[in-house]
Formats: structure tokens, C-alpha cells, sequence
């Protein structure tokens, strides 16, 4: 469908150019495995380890004191958890993204960590190349569930999903416009900007001034909380798999 006159413009993409390092701050109270994550991004280029906290307490001055692009945040810490920090932290202005690691799996963490704004949710277990990808992916603006855990997520999500929350979701997306509530479907499908420009025929960079606009409209903080929006609303797209958001990049 063409989008309305309402609706941003297409504009041109900006030109690639080569990209800074990622920023990137480790938050564990575990010191052994803050030098095991250290020395393990110290391979990639791409990637550069500026700091570290050992309690969800110390997140906001290490933030501010490192500017990282995206922090690596345990769940499990003495003083404050990594739930209340990535909350409290996924409230600035200028927050970075965060991704949540743990040991533990389970439904009630994972929808906790992404609707308290995290952008990606890993297992400590996760191979170091897999953890690499999913910092790179989500500093760029993209969510990174492995398909498994969203699949678990989705489900419990229907299960524990009251009428209230349906009808507050649905109330939210009625404020979009028929433009913006397209592209609020695909991203609840688990496409990534290309592929929502492919479906809708727009531009990369147009597809991501509709991503702002619906997380201002919508006052939330990343993609993956519109995603769960448009789960809990049950508004998905046919012919889409919970299981489509990837822990990997994709064309």
C-alpha cells in the first residue's frame, strides 16, 4: 500500500561510510566474567570494551562517564538487578542500547528485559561470534531475540495476556495512521527495515523515520516493545512467524 500524505516523504540513503568502533560497557558483578567478555571482544575491530560495572546501581555513571553504544547488562546483581537498571537506564534521552545476558532462560525474564526496553536478550552461553553479531546488530537499531526464545515469548505472552492490555494495545494503534499501523505490523512480523521497505516500496531511510515516529507516537523505546505491542493487540500480519526475528543479520 502507498503510504499517506501524512506520512514521511521517501528521502535517498545516506551513503555507507565506514563506521566508528561500537561502544561498549560490561556490567556484571561477576569480575571473571567481565575479563572473559573483555577478552573476548577484544578480537573483533568493530567492537571496543570501554568500561565496566559491577551493579545495576553503577550503570549511570559509567554511562555517562563512557558513553557506550550499547551495554551489556546481567540480570542478577547484589544492590540493584539488570531489569530496574535497564529500566531506570532505557529512560534517559540519550540512553544506549542494552542487551540483557543471563544464565537463566526463563518466560517471565525475558518479557520483563524486553518490555523494560532492552534490545536484545542472550544467554551467557552464547557463542562469542553470536554475541559480537548480536552487539553490531543491535547498535544499529535492530532487535536480537534468537528465534527460539521469541517463539517462548510470543507464547507466553498469549497465555498471560489479560483483555485490558489487548484493549490498551489496540487503543495505541488506532492512533496510528494507516501508513505508520503497516509498518507496525511488519516490524510485529519480525522484519527488518529492508525488508519493510521491499514490502511496502520505500527506502531504508524512510522506513526508519516511521520507526521514530511510531516510538515517539507510541511512547516506547525500541522495536522490539512495538513488536510486543502489536502481539498483545493480536494485530499480526498473516503469512508471519514469531520465530522471524533473527539473531543474525539479514539483507
Amino acid at each position: 500500500m502507498t503510504p499517506h500524505e501524512q506520512d514521511p516523504p521517501a528521502t535517498q540513503d545516506p551513503v555507507p561510510q565506514d563506521p566508528a568502533p561500537v561502544r561498549v560497557l560490561l556490567v556484571d558483578d561477576d569480575a571473571l566474567v567481565r575479563a572473559g567478555l573483555s577478552m573476548m571482544l577484544s578480537g573483533p575491530e568493530d567492537i571496543l570494551v570501554v568500561g565496566e560495572a559491577a551493579d545495576g546501581s553503577e550503570v549511570d555513571a559509567a554511562v555517562r562517564e563512557h558513553r557506550p553504544h550499547v551495554v551489556l547488562m546481567d540480570i542478577r546483581m547484589p544492590t540493584m538487578d539488570g531489569l530496574a537498571a535497564t529500566a531506570r537506564l532505557r529512560g534517559r534521552p540519550d540512553s544506549p542500547q542494552v542487551i540483557v545476558m543471563t544464565t537463566f532462560d526463563t518466560d517471565d525474564h525475558v518479557l520483563r528485559a524486553l518490555r523494560a526496553g532492552a534490545g536484545g536478550f542472550l544467554l551467557k552461553h552464547t557463542p562469542p561470534a553470536e554475541i559480537a553479531r548480536a552487539i553490531r546488530l543491535v547498535a544499529s537499531g535492530e532487535p536480537m531475540v534468537s528465534p527460539s526464545v521469541l517463539r517462548r515469548m510470543m507464547r507466553y505472552v498469549a497465555d498471560s495476556g489479560g483483555n485490558p492490555r489487548r484493549d490498551r494495545a489496540r487503543d495505541l494503534l488506532a492512533r496510528l495512521s494507516p501508513g505508520e499501523r503497516e509498518v507496525a505490523l511488519l516490524v510485529g512480523r519480525g522484519a527488518t527495515n529492508a525488508e519493510i521497505g521491499r514490502e511496502l516500496s520505500l527506502s531504508v531511510a524512510t522506513v526508519k523515520a516511521y520507526v521514530s515516529r511510531l516510538l515517539t507516537k507510541l511512547d516506547l523505546n525500541n522495536r522490539v516493545q512495538i513488536a510486543l505491542l502489536v502481539h498483545d493487540a493480536d494485530e499480526r500480519q498473516d503469512g508471519g512467524d514469531p520465530g522471524t526475528v533473527t539473531d543474525g543479520p539479514r539483507a
